[in-house]
């Protein structure tokens, strides 16, 4: 059943980096930015990574947290982290769980060949744990600042 705008986000448990477990309930109370990525280390995911990194203060200052998705593994997360010194957490969804809840798992082509993948995508949920918006097919150049508008808009109702 795809998610839909206002509606409440079924609960999910996640492993990520820094020895964690992200369970969404947890996070009530606090707007939530959940960003899905194709791949760790590749350019474009580099670059939205980074951009989420330096405005963390903003989205801070939103009472927004940041959590990044790919079906990489814990290390390949981990190392990812590290390298770009991302100020928050990566899930590592090798299953396809949290991808499978969000609906971004697509066809796509790349040199020719089609392969499932993750369409890159963003959603933001609000306080009370409901979608207050989605990005889908992102193009990363501007996309933090629409995200960060729309968390700082939302976090002033």
């Amino acid at each position: 059943m795809p998610l839909e705008l206002g509606q409440p986000i079924p609960d999910f448990s996640a492993t990520a980096t820094g020895d964690t477990t992200i369970t969404l309930s947890e996070l009530r109370g606090q707007q939530v930015v959940i960003y899905f990525y194709p791949k760790a280390s590749t350019p474009g995911c580099t670059t939205e990574g980074g951009d989420f990194r330096d405005r963390k203060a903003a989205f801070d200052a939103a009472n927004t947290v940041v959590i990044g998705v790919s079906r990489d593994g814990l290390r390949a997360q981990e190392n990812f982290k590290a390298k770009q010194d991302f100020n928050f957490e990566l899930i590592s969804d090798k299953d396809e769980t949290v991808c499978q809840l969000f609906d971004v798992i697509k066809l796509k082509k790349m040199y020719g060949k089609e392969h499932l993948g993750i369409e890159r995508s963003t959603f933001l949920i609000d306080q009370d744990g409901k979608l207050a918006q989605e990005w889908r097919g992102v193009k990363v150049p501007g996309h933090v600042d629409e995200v960060l508008s729309a968390a700082q808009a939302l976090n002033s109702q």
